[in-house]
């Protein structure tokens, strides 16, 4: 798309960015929902249940379900950093200004079009070579004059095996050294912002630990599917299973931990005790501050014969 499509187009275009369960091509972040859209009628509803002893919540929310819920704090968007019109990012500064929301910015390293895209060592050469520094520091500078509370949540889930990121197939010590860099070309244009680093949750994680200076919250992702629970471990897993591992793996370094991606599907019994649980405070996760809920379709198959589980609160009536 045209890096100079109006405003107007931007914001008719945010949730069709999202909906179709393939990365598109795009000059807009993802996650803002379009102005005026109407949800159809619900037929259930499935949000996580907040209370005055919850950690604090948030979305990504495409399709605006949580557009009037007092209970979310955190509008999170998604950004790639080439092909995009950065000045779309004060929609999402807005947005979030009139609901008393902070920004979770996840920048990813590429483009949505994957004719656009490069290998994963041309990426990795072309970071530590300084190629990418322009992408960084226009992100940063546009993030630098918004109002909103901002947190950076760059190259996601660098831990993960299934083949999803061009980013994590790279060595620990090359993920280290383009993190650092990313965040240092960041901090000479935006000094405010803070930095998340969000591995998946995958048993070596730990080596791609960037350094306490460059950290201020790390991110994790937790998604229960009751299906792939009762065919891998014979019984429904709780919100607090799946997070314990992941935990334990990064409460050595002492930072807030949020569950930046969250989601949930199955049956009523099944979503029911996810949702009631997952924005609880435990005792075992003592630095976990927030979790904040993927309100949309999965957007990369799960292993066969799973596809794309819908981890969307709202299920819109059908005839």
């Amino acid at each position: 798309m045209s890096n100079k499509k109006t405003k107007a187009a931007a914001v008719g275009l945010f949730v069709t960015l999202a909906t179709t369960g393939t990365i598109l091509a795009a000059s807009i972040p993802r996650g803002i929902p379009a102005v005026g859209a109407v949800q159809a009628d619900p037929i259930t509803d499935k949000r996580p249940k907040i209370g005055p002893d919850s950690v604090n919540f948030g979305a990504y929310d495409p399709h605006g379900d949580f557009s009037n819920d007092q209970n979310s704090k955190i509008e999170h968007v998604f950004l790639p950093w080439e092909d995009v019109d950065l000045s779309t990012l004060t929609l999402a500064d807005e947005y979030a200004q009139k609901r008393g929301r902070k920004l979770l910015i996840t920048v990813e390293p590429w483009s949505w079009s994957t004719d656009w895209r490069t290998t994963s060592e041309k990426l990795l050469e072309g970071i530590l070579a300084g190629k990418y520094d322009s992408n960084m520091a226009a992100v940063c500078s546009t993030a630098a004059t918004l109002k909103s509370d901002v947190t950076i949540r760059w190259a996601q889930e660098m831990d993960e095996i299934e083949n999803r990121f061009t980013w994590s197939h790279w060595q620990p010590s090359s993920y280290v050294a383009a993190y650092r860099r990313m965040v240092d070309v960041c901090r000479k244009h935006d000094k405010s912002a803070k930095y998340m680093w969000s591995p998946k949750g995958e048993p070596g994680l730990a080596a791609f630990y960037p350094g306490n200076d460059v950290v201020d919250v790390i991110g994790l992702s937790v998604f229960g599917l009751q299906q792939f629970d009762k065919d891998h471990f014979g019984a429904d897993r709780t919100f607090a299973q799946l997070l314990a591992p992941k935990y334990r793996l990064v409460q050595g370094f002492a930072k807030p931990v949020v569950v930046a991606e969250l989601g949930y599907e199955g049956d009523a019994s099944y979503v029911g005790n996810w949702a009631a649980n997952a924005a609880r405070r435990y005792p075992e996760f003592p630095n976990l501050t927030a979790v904040v809920y993927f309100d949309d379709k999965e957007l990369y198959p799960w292993p066969k014969p799973y596809g794309l589980p819908n981890w969307r609160v709202v299920r819109e009536a059908t005839n």
